[in-house]
C-alpha cells in the first residue's frame, strides 16, 4: 500500500471520528441530522475503500438516506419543540 492510500484511509477514519463527535454533541437537533447523513456516506466511502460495494450502496441508500430523510421528516413534524417553561412555584387547586 502506497503513502496516499494511508493518507485516504488515515483521512476518512479521523473524518468518522470528527462527525461522530460532532453528531452525538451538537445542540441543534437539524444540524445533528446533516452531521449523521454526512456520516452514512462517509461510511459508505469506507466501505468502497474495503471493496464491499454491496455494503456501501446499502449504507448509503439505508443509513444516509432512508434514516435520515426518516429523521428530517420526523423534525419538522416535531416543529423543533421547545421545551416549556415551567413556574417555579407549584400549582395548588385548593378550595377554600
Amino acid at each position: 500500500m502506497s503513502f496516499l492510500q494511508w493518507s485516504i484511509d488515515g483521512l476518512l477514519a479521523l473524518t468518522l471520528l470528527w462527525l461522530a463527535w460532532q453528531l452525538l454533541t451538537h445542540p441543534d437537533l437539524f444540524r445533528a441530522i446533516v452531521l449523521f447523513i454526512a456520516f452514512g456516506l462517509i461510511m459508505a466511502l469506507v466501505w468502497v475503500r474495503l471493496a464491499a460495494i454491496d455494503i456501501a450502496l446499502a449504507e448509503a441508500v439505508i443509513g444516509a438516506g432512508l434514516s435520515g430523510t426518516a429523521l428530517l421528516v420526523t423534525l419538522r413534524r416535531m416543529g423543533e419543540r421547545q421545551p416549556q417553561q415551567r413556574n417555579s412555584e407549584p400549582h395548588h387547586d385548593s378550595e377554600a
